[in-house]
């Protein structure tokens, strides 16, 4: 009787378990800004290397596709602004990331001239743009806590 008891206490558990970790998905926006991330943390390591600047220029493409795409999406954040202020956010945001593309641009432009030192003092302030961003348009990460 006390193993039944007990499986069927694991049972329930595993079953409303993954029920809560599946009501934590991520959104559509963070996972662009996840595919963009990735791309952005290979490409630091690698864009003062100038026989890597063909897989840099790759990178860089996945970063723009993916800035691009995000564009056209809100922050979750959103939604936690009174919505007098949602439209606002929203616009900043998108000027912003605006900002970020143009850099994007000036990084392919400086690697596809060969200047690398100027294409890595640009990626960095790609990197600076990223956290401004993330302070304040992302939601803090409950597991950084």
């Amino acid at each position: 009787m006390k193993i039944r008891v007990l499986l069927l206490t694991l049972v329930c558990s595993l079953a409303f378990g993954t029920g809560a970790y599946a009501a934590d998905k991520e959104t559509e926006l963070g996972s662009k800004m996840e595919k963009m991330g990735g791309a952005f943390r290979a490409l630091r390591r690698q864009i003062s290397d100038a026989s890597k600047n063909e897989d840099s220029l790759a990178k860089l493409k996945t970063i723009r596709d993916m800035a691009e795409a995000s564009l056209k999406l809100d922050p979750a954040m959103k939604a936690d602004k009174p919505a007098g202020e949602q439209k606002k956010f929203v616009e900043s945001y998108q000027a912003d990331m605006k900002k970020f593309l143009a850099k994007v641009d000036a990084v392919v432009a400086a690697v596809k001239a060969g200047k690398n030192d100027e294409a890595a003092k640009l990626c960095g302030e790609l990197g600076d743009m990223q956290k401004a961003g993330h302070k304040q348009y992302k939601k803090p990460d409950d597991k950084k806590k």
